[in-house]
Order: structure tokens, then C-alpha cells, then sequence
């Protein structure tokens, strides 16, 4: 038999109905990857073997059927530690589980341990490592999902985003990253920063793993991905206000990826936003940072000393925001969302780039989010899948974009566009 954990949940799900796999044998999989690589990876900020098989042998039925899962460490969890990125609260036990965690183990997933992230979903990254190769980083904020997700420690896993981090990382370590509609997944039990942004997201090896996983936990109708659409989709290639920090070979990608899609039947056009949304390239930054800076005013007033440095730069500039531009920022989140539907005209979906390029080297840094920002501030779906790989042998993604509570259609289209790519 194939190895388990290299297979997508969607796989041994059919396995596991059919009678040929057994739930324990799929968390033995798993564990046994874990073991065997963990200790290069750094993908856990909690893990703790044998209660992760425990918790599999007594895994409720439902439609996830004991499926592993990786949860980022900004999610509470009653069982494993959360500990946010932040030395302020090491060792911290909720006594309960946030409502994503609460809804998957309803549905039948187990949680294998909570995955690294940076310093609040922020900034000051962990010790996680590029599957791809470990000189390079997995991206961020969520670095361990990515990473775990990529190396077959688990087929899906938990991320959240604020600015880039579900999509970047996904790409940089190439996986499926799949950020909803804004609010699609319950913030409940979440160490929030940015009230008006932070998105609980999925990540998997494949497009109909993301649907199917959020569909368990939600109750929506997403679909099936893998199912092929009655027609190809009409797409606008956005290069985006941000096209020149692009890299040579993400230029490349999004301009062969147009030509393929084209040839492949889909009605392909060039897409600028109209000129106003450039406001958010001022705008996400001061919302971000300003309510992020009130959401931890417990920990700026009481541990500001266990707060990096870094961090604590983009905390001071969310405070010292006056009214005027806290306002302006705001409508300019009021008018961007209003427009974009209509922005899009006729046009199913847009493509455009993940990220700037492959992961940088080193695991300081977790790579730029000026491809993603913009999306994450209109609320949109959001959607990247593995195309290739750069110069440097590294993973490349394209993101696909689409209107708001479309996630459906987005979904269904994004492995399409994956299918076409090849």
C-alpha cells in the first residue's frame, strides 16, 4: 500500500469508508514521518506523540474519520499548550479549544500538536525550516502548518491571516493555502491582533482537501473541486500595483501561466484595479498595527520587555496613529470592498502572484506580504496552488482571487486552473 501520509486526506477518506484503512493506521503514518523528521523540520510548537495516538484511537466518527491535523499555535486548544510565538505565554493551558479546533474534532479530526508561529502571527519568526530545503524558510506566519503540511506530517492544518500568512507560505513550501471569505471559519478561542483582517484559514495538499476540510468544520456547500467545472473560467491576470518588486521568475510564471491557461480554454485579459485601491498599500498597514497594538495592550503594558523589538517598532506606529488617518483608513476598507465585485466585471477569478519570488534564504525572515495584503483587506477568498519551482529549485505558487462568500466557484476554479498548470 502507498504510503499514508504522502496521500490526501481525500484519498484514505475513501479508503477509510471503503474498509481498507483504518484511522489508526493513518495517525501510525503520520507519526512515523513525524519521528523520522522532526527534528530537522521544527514544524511543532507543542507535540506530544503518544497523546496525539490516544486521541486518535477515541476520534469521534464524522466526515473527517480521525484525519491528523496540524493546529497554528494561536489557537487554543484545552489538551496542548498555546503559547502564541511569545515567551510571555510559555507554558500557557486554555481549558478550553477555539471553535475552529472544537468544530474539526467534532467532525472527527484529530490534532497531531499545535504548529510554530511567528511572535503573535506577526513578526519575530520560529525555528521552522523549508521542507524543500532547510537553509530556506517556510514563510510566515504560519511557518510550522506549511512546513508539516509539506512534509507529510499532516494532510491539513490550521493557518491564520492578517496580511500574507496562509498564502506565502503555502507557496513558498509548496502546498495548497486556502484563506476564506472573511469570517467563513469562527475566530472564537484566537489570540486576535487585527479585529478587522485576522482570517482562519486551511492548508492541504490539494484544493478539494481545503474544501472538504472547511466545509466539515462550517457546514458549508463547497463542493467537490476535483469534480471538473461545465465550463472554463474567464480570468483577469492582475499583475497588481506591486508588479515591479515581482521577481524575474515570478514575472515569467504569471505571464506562461496566462498563454497555458488561454490554451487550455480559458478567457484570459489583463486586469489592473481601478486606481483608489492603491490606498490600501497605506491603509492595511495602519489598521493592522493599531488594533493589533490594542488587542495586546495586556502584554505591552505589563511585558512590553518580552516583546521584540521589531514588533514593538510596528506596535508604537499603530499608536501613534492620530484619528484622521485611522478614519481614513477605515473608508478606504469601506469603499475598496464596496467596488471590488463590480471592479471584476464579467470575470470569474483573477491570477496573479503568491509572493515576490521563491523563499528567501535563512529562517530570520519570513518573506514580504505585498502580493497578499491588499487581498486579505478586501475580504476576498483567496486561493494558491503549487506551480513550479524557481531558479534555486524552490517552490512557486499562483494565487487565485475572487469575489467575496464565492468560495464556492473560487474553489472549483482554482483546481482547475492547478489542473491546467499541471
Amino acid at each position: 500500500m502507498q504510503d499514508l501520509e504522502r496521500l490526501t486526506a481525500t484519498e484514505v477518506l475513501r479508503r477509510i469508508q471503503d474498509g481498507s484503512v483504518e484511522p489508526m493506521e493513518w495517525m501510525e503514518a503520520c507519526l512515523d514521518r513525524i519521528s523520522g523528521r522532526e527534528a530537522e523540520r521544527r514544524a511543532f510548537a507543542s507535540f506530544d506523540e503518544d497523546a496525539a495516538s490516544r486521541a486518535a484511537s477515541r476520534a469521534r466518527p464524522g466526515p473527517l474519520a480521525g484525519m491528523p491535523i496540524g493546529v497554528k499555535d494561536v489557537l487554543d486548544t484545552h489538551d496542548l499548550p498555546s503559547q502564541y510565538g511569545s515567551p510571555i505565554w510559555q507554558g500557557w493551558q486554555p481549558r478550553a479549544d477555539s471553535a475552529a479546533v472544537a468544530a474539526a474534532r467534532a467532525a472527527g479530526a484529530v490534532v497531531v500538536g499545535k504548529t510554530v508561529t511567528t511572535e503573535f502571527a506577526t513578526r519575530t519568526p520560529g525555528p521552522t525550516t523549508n521542507p524543500a530545503n532547510p537553509a530556506y524558510t517556510p514563510g510566515g506566519s504560519s511557518s510550522g502548518t506549511a512546513a508539516g503540511v509539506a512534509d507529510f506530517f499532516f494532510p491539513v492544518g490550521f493557518g491564520t491571516q492578517t496580511a500574507g500568512s496562509i498564502i506565502r507560505p503555502a507557496a513558498y513550501c509548496g502546498v495548497v493555502g486556502y484563506k476564506p471569505s472573511f469570517g467563513t471559519i469562527n475566530r472564537a478561542g484566537m489570540k486576535l491582533m487585527s479585529d478587522s483582517l485576522d482570517t482562519v484559514g486551511v492548508m492541504a495538499r490539494s484544493v478539494a482537501d481545503c474544501a472538504l476540510f472547511t466545509a466539515a468544520i462550517t457546514g458549508l456547500e463547497l463542493g467537490d473541486p476535483d469534480a471538473k467545472p461545465d465550463r472554463a473560467p474567464r480570468i483577469g491576470i492582475c499583475r497588481s500595483a506591486a508588479w515591479n518588486q515581482a521577481s524575474s521568475e515570478t514575472q515569467a510564471l504569471l505571464l506562461d501561466a496566462a498563454v497555458t491557461l488561454s490554451r487550455h480554454g480559458a478567457i484570459v485579459s489583463d486586469f489592473d484595479l481601478p486606481a483608489h485601491f492603491t490606498e490600501l498599500e497605506t491603509a492595511h498597514p495602519i489598521i493592522m498595527n493599531h488594533e493589533s497594538a490594542r488587542a495586546i495592550g495586556w502584554e505591552l503594558n505589563n511585558h512590553r520587555n518580552r516583546i521584540s523589538a521589531a514588533l514593538l517598532e510596528k506596535l508604537d506606529f499603530g499608536l501613534a496613529q492620530p484619528a484622521s488617518a485611522r478614519r481614513a483608513a477605515y473608508d478606504t476598507f469601506a469603499r475598496t470592498q464596496a467596488a471590488f465585485s463590480e471592479a471584476m466585471g464579467e470575470l470569474d477569478i483573477l491570477v496573479t502572484p503568491a509572493a515576490q519570488a521563491e523563499a528567501p534564504r535563512g529562517i530570520e525572515w519570513t518573506g514580504d506580504p505585498v502580493f497578499n495584503y491588499a487581498w486579505t483587506s478586501l475580504h476576498v477568498p483567496c486561493v494558491t496552488v503549487p506551480a513550479g519551482t524557481g531558479p534555486g529549485g524552490l517552490p512557486l505558487g499562483i494565487q487565485i482571487v475572487g469575489r467575496r462568500g464565492a468560495d464556492r466557484p473560487v474553489l472549483a476554479f482554482a483546481r482547475w486552473v492547478q489542473a491546467a498548470l499541471g
